[in-house]
């Protein structure tokens, strides 16, 4: 019996030995018989890489990851092209136009663009940015910046059906024309800004307040052409409001405010520094529900008043 087992082991041993010289290799294994090494770019990009890594990691880095090799400019490149969002507001460095003709050329999947004071920027480096990615972009912000012309508004309006931020502050060049063309394209619009944009008719925003019935958060601050009439429309139809900036605006009275009040339910704040017209007669009944950032006045005995003898109702149909 005793042989019999020591025969068995023997041979089961002798198997073990076998099957283990005949294995095959580990792909390190592979690499090291081949005097190869494992890299960072051998991981997979699409799986690991690019949503793992790239992803956490800003424009800045990304350029500087993309000039270590040629391998490293692909993956780069790859992980800008999936890019969802592009921050260079205020960025006004030397040769920043170089680096934009590159994101210009990479990014395909933009959800938000946000180029505020970027006086660099100009129609040449925009428009094939804004073609390669109108599909997705539903925020747009070109707060002040200068250098450029209605334009590069077209593709913005007719073509990017997903827009819904979209900021103009400080744009000299809006004209009552992109207004009429956004008024036509863009209905779905929940934030708007218009801040400081002399060239806008009032006939103008009457017409485009009817049709942009899903704003929530509007500025209209320091627009000359902001009247009570101006207001009683958004009052009507903006029914959704929750945030309104009118500073400055000097044309409008205690009449368009009354307006919003009444009808703006969901009115969350209200900015009115700078409109002398604007009394307690129409902010004091907004200011349970409603952040005003003028502070309330002292009382006074004589201020009584009647808002029904105050606001003729006529007035408030246009």
């Amino acid at each position: 019996m005793c042989t019999l087992h020591i025969e068995e082991e023997t041979h089961l041993a002798a198997m073990g030995s076998r099957s283990s010289r005949t294995r095959t290799p580990s792909p390190m294994q592979m690499l090291r018989a081949n005097d190869g090494e494992l890299t960072l770019f051998d991981i997979s990009w699409d799986d690991v890489l690019i949503p793992k890594m790239c992803n956490y990691l800003s424009v800045k880095d990304l350029f500087n990851l993309r000039s270590c090799s040629r391998t490293a400019l692909r993956l780069a490149e790859a992980a800008l092209e999936k890019h969802q969002e592009l921050h260079l507001s205020g960025n006004n460095t030397r040769n920043i136009e170089m680096g934009f003709m590159v994101l210009a050329r990479c990014c395909r999947r933009l959800e938000q663009l946000h180029l505020a004071r970027c006086q660099w920027v100009t129609d040449e480096l925009l428009l094939p940015l804004l073609e390669n990615n109108k599909q997705r972009l539903f925020a747009v912000n070109l707060n002040e910046c200068v250098n450029i012309t209605a334009l590069s508004l077209q593709p913005i309006i007719v073509q990017c059906k997903e827009l819904r931020i979209l900021k103009l502050s400080k744009c000299q060049w809006l004209t009552t024309g992109a207004v009429d063309a956004l008024t036509l394209h863009q209905s779905k619009l929940v934030e708007f800004d218009i801040s400081y944009c002399g060239a806008i008719g009032e006939r103008c925003l009457i017409i485009f307040f009817r049709k942009l019935n899903k704003l929530t958060v509007l500025s209209l601050a320091n627009t000359p052409s902001v009247t009570d009439q101006v207001l009683i429309q958004i009052g009507n139809f903006c029914r959704e409001l929750e945030h309104i900036n009118l500073i400055g605006c000097a044309a409008i009275s205690d009449y368009g405010v009354h307006a919003l009040s009444v009808h703006c339910k969901r009115l969350q704040s209200l900015r009115i520094q700078r409109c002398h017209r604007i009394t307690e007669r129409s902010l004091a009944p907004l200011r349970q529900r409603v952040h005003i950032d003028r502070p309330r006045p002292r009382q006074d005995a004589h201020n009584a008043y009647n808002l029904n003898d105050f606001y003729p109702s006529d007035f408030l149909v246009y």
